[in-house]
């Protein structure tokens, strides 16, 4: 990291970059369509490349000053689909104000298709310097972050309520955790349209040797989702199925108030919020831990779904909801 810290703050606080890149294969799910997660890490990914460009990689910024750079949220609406093997153009615009204490960016994906550039993202993005406690830092920060840097992720939840007894975890280890009887996610989902899922952090979702990162919990809004739309019978094997219909995500917003660590149990709340004229609805993620005997939230996120039927390996178009769907995102478990 240049020990020159004037110009490295300026260009990330005040300068623009632009890389090209392309999804992963992995986020490649249904025909050739990228889900929502992979183009959150492509934004991800030109972030990590703005702070390179700045001279403050987060690999030095760890290293040399124990600053974990951490993602704490991220506001993102799909405008067009990214597909397998796109080149995606993305624009990193510093959005940071003087009374911030989050380093906050504006990020644009956008791409080409049939001779045509389009817009096919776009996103807020806020960023904090987690101070490591993990091993001694080897150096002070440059000073001009020391309003970024901070000693724990989030402000927290005060007042939160105490919480049910735990279930034994043990069986945690095994599979995708529980979602049957269990008197945290009783007292979490009570009185709500909602799904509750009990889970042990495992160290691949975490970073810098303790905590879950923000892709961790994109991976676990992912997750939660499948297994809400098969606890109410319409999974997304049996729609794509009987229907050729697939879930589209137009837009996702993740923020961390606090944070939750390696291999402790993760409680994810999924609510139903909203179906808008049949044809999108929004749910809630909501995601806990239970420290000394009381439930502190560790993020918060929505998400906006519709529905596609796919009409060949290359289109999709959307449409509106049926009884079906309707009854289950309503309440019932889906039969037919």
């Amino acid at each position: 990291m240049t020990t020159d810290t004037e110009p490295a703050l300026e260009p990330l606080l005040a300068k623009s970059t632009q890389v090209a890149l392309r999804p992963r294969y992995e986020g490649s799910n249904i025909c050739t369509w990228i889900g929502f997660k992979h183009v959150n890490y492509l934004i991800e990914e030109a972030v990590l490349e703005h702070f390179r460009s700045a001279g403050m990689p987060a690999r030095a910024l760890f290293e040399d000053y124990a600053l974990g750079l951490d993602l704490v949220g991220l506001d993102t609406r799909i405008l067009h689909a990214v597909h397998m093997d796109d080149l995606v153009e993305t624009r990193v615009e510093p959005a940071t104000k003087d009374t911030d204490d989050v380093l906050r960016f504006r990020v644009t994906l956008t791409l080409e298709r049939d001779g045509q550039r389009l817009k096919a993202a776009t996103s807020k993005v806020g960023v904090s310097l987690r101070r490591s406690d993990f091993l001694p830092a080897e150096g002070e920060p440059p000073a001009e972050l020391a309003r970024f840097a901070v000693s724990r992720l989030g402000t927290g939840q005060p007042q939160s309520p105490p919480a049910a007894a735990p279930a034994d975890g043990r069986a945690l280890s095994l599979g995708r955790g529980t979602t049957g009887a269990d008197p945290v996610l009783d007292q979490l989902t009570s009185g709500e349209n909602a799904f509750g899922w009990k889970w042990r952090i495992p160290y691949p979702y975490c970073h810098f040797s303790e905590r879950l990162q923000l892709s961790g919990y994109l991976r676990q809004m992912e997750e939660v989702v499948d297994l809400f739309l098969a606890d109410r019978g319409i999974s997304i094997k049996q729609l794509l199925e009987d229907r050729k219909w697939i879930p589209v995500v137009p837009h996702s917003a993740i923020h961390i108030l606090d944070e939750a660590l390696m291999e402790e149990d993760l409680y994810t709340v999924y609510t139903v919020e909203d179906v808008f004229k049949g044809f999108t609805y929004t749910s809630r993620m909501d995601c806990y831990v239970v420290r000394e005997g009381r439930l502190v939230r560790t993020a918060t996120g929505t998400i906006t779904h519709g529905y596609a039927e796919i009409e060949s390996r290359r289109d999709w178009s959307l449409v509106t909801f049926d009884d079906r769907v309707m009854r289950a995102l309503g309440g019932e478990r889906a039969t037919g």
